[in-house]
């Protein structure tokens, strides 16, 4: 179950792209992803997966940044509740989608 990060505290502090926090939601089973905008891009999405990975997407509209941090929370949720995927091949094929 996605939740705010924090209780949403972060919202509107920096992140790690130097951008500002306008969405940040933590997964009940161990995952996290932050959409910022106006940092080193326009937007910026980073999401990780506790002891596994972490990735940054990037994107030039808020549109198209939403689009991208919804589908990265779907596929993250569904991987997290899939114990037979191969922890390897799912985050290759994860980062190049995204």
């Amino acid at each position: 179950m996605w939740q705010p990060y924090d209780g949403g505290k972060t919202i509107d502090t920096k992140g790690s792209e130097n951008g500002f926090i306008i969405k940040d939601e933590e997964h009940s089973d161990g995952a996290r992803i932050t959409l910022e905008k106006d940092g080193r891009t326009p937007f910026a999405i980073t999401c990780g997966i506790y002891g596994l990975m972490a990735h940054t997407a990037f994107a030039s509209s808020y549109v198209e940044a939403v689009g991208v941090y919804q589908a990265m929370k779907e596929e993250i949720a569904l991987f997290l509740l899939n114990e037979d995927l191969d922890d390897a091949d799912w985050c290759s094929e994860f980062v190049n989608r995204f």
